[in-house]
């Protein structure tokens, strides 16, 4: 079901995907699983801080969950504006088919329920970082925005007018001239026959009516530049292979760049590259938006990331939004035990300090999207599931200001999780599990 990204996404019609339910990092020595990576946090340090300025000059000094500190000016406060994007019971399902006699005759033996019945607004200005592990349908969510594939349900509203019905080449070019994306593995979305002028140049060439040459190499010098990579003459004439990772990166961000867009869906871009080029590209993303006014969705498996760059935060399990809130709030008060697993294991630079809860390794792994267990789709993995978990599914409720979280223990508080591990997954069903120690 995947294809092979080729280049940024363009009036005319996909030009690449990735498998919506691939959460591994895709490379030239074969595939490399999702891991937390504890230096991100020392590196992100100044951008931590600048991060934090922009929200609130007072949390200038509050540790970051990390534990570090940067010094620095901070930088004026962003101004998000209005409503931009909303996704109004959004579900997007696979049909199941058993082999070619099936295919043939468009018979199907069930559906993989990849988004099942979301809900998210995006303001202008805005970073919402959507957050899951492998499979949790983070990625298809973003590829419907960008209309690379198909909502079998629920409505796409962007600044106010229903586009959930918009396809076709003609119909969708000024839509794609204000919503990009930047696909994850720079390796696979240029071609090594282009020049990067030539790569950048290709959305200009289909996605705009008899642009002329000069304007077309003056937007491509302006994408190059802005994207970092400076002098633009140096670089517009090389080909793929005679740049590094960071650089490649920065072409396909000025592939997005150059068709002047509102809305750039992020998927997953710094989750290949070296921690240093990773810091170096977020704070990039955070210089845009400042310059460019731009508003992003940031898809990423990495809550730290997430934390030092998004001004909200929804993290989604098996195709629902299981919380969602300001960043800070879900970070530092998680309302739903999955959120709150996620943040526990959390990579530190420092070792714990005392008292601090034990960390909640959860056991087992993503449900089939295929057979979405009954009630809560989280509670097979949850630590503090109960009989009602089981047979029914709990609403996305307010837990406080923009916070909302799905789990019937949500209007109690924050509970401390017990410690999960290899030998409670043997213990017996109806046995207490194991409470957590320090």
């Amino acid at each position: 079901m995947s294809d092979r990204a080729t280049g940024p996404v363009d009036p005319h019609g996909p030009h690449g995907s990735t498998d919506p339910h691939d959460g591994h990092v895709h490379h030239e020595h074969g595939v490399a699983p999702h891991e937390p990576d504890p230096a991100a946090h020392a590196d992100a340090a100044h951008l931590a801080a600048e991060h934090a300025a922009a929200h609130d000059p007072s949390r200038v000094h509050v540790p970051h969950p990390a534990h570090v500190h940067a010094p620095g000016a901070a930088p004026e406060p962003h101004v998000v504006g209005p409503e931009l994007l909303r996704l109004e019971g959004l579900e997007v399902h696979f049909p199941v088919r058993g082999g070619v006699i099936d295919s043939l005759l468009r018979r199907t033996r069930g559906y993989v329920r990849a988004v099942d019945g979301i809900d998210l607004s995006i303001r202008k200005g805005e970073i919402l970082a959507l957050v899951g592990e492998s499979g949790s349908g983070k990625t298809t969510t973003g590829r419907v925005v960008v209309k690379l594939t198909r909502q079998t349900g629920g409505r796409i509203v962007f600044e106010g007018e229903d586009i959930s019905e918009l396809w076709g080449t003609g119909r969708l070019r000024p839509y794609r001239r204000r919503v990009q994306l930047i696909f994850q593995d720079p390796y696979e979305t240029l071609d090594p026959r282009h020049t990067v002028g030539a790569f950048v140049e290709e959305p200009l060439l289909v996605g705009t009516k008899r642009m002329p040459r000069e304007e077309r190499q003056r937007r491509v010098r302006e994408a190059l530049e802005a994207a970092g990579l400076r002098p633009a003459s140096d670089f517009a004439a090389r080909y793929p292979h005679e740049l590094s990772g960071g650089q490649r990166q920065r072409v396909v961000i000025a592939g997005a760049l150059v068709m002047d867009p509102e809305l750039v869906v992020a998927d997953e871009p710094v989750s290949m590259l070296d921690v240093s080029i990773r810091t170096e590209l977020l704070r990039l993303m955070l210089d845009l938006r400042r310059s460019r006014g731009l508003t992003y969705l940031f898809i990423t498996h990495d809550l730290s990331i997430a934390w030092v760059l998004a001004d909200r935060i929804a993290v989604m399990y098996l195709g629902k939004i299981m919380e969602i809130g300001p960043a800070e709030e879900v970070i530092r008060a998680p309302r739903n035990p999955y959120t709150q697993a996620l943040v526990s294991v959390s990579p530190s630079t420092d070792p714990p300090e005392p008292g601090a809860p034990a960390r909640t390794i959860l056991v087992g792994e993503t449900p089939d999207a295929a057979q979405v267990p009954p009630g809560c789709r989280f509670h097979p993995r949850c630590p503090l599931a109960f009989d009602r978990c089981r047979v029914e599914e709990p609403p996305l409720v307010e837990v406080g200001e923009g916070h909302r979280a799905a789990c019937w223990l949500s209007g109690v508080g924050p509970r401390d999780l017990p410690v999960i591990d290899a030998v409670a997954a043997a213990i017996p069903a109806g046995m207490p599990p194991p409470v957590a120690t320090s």
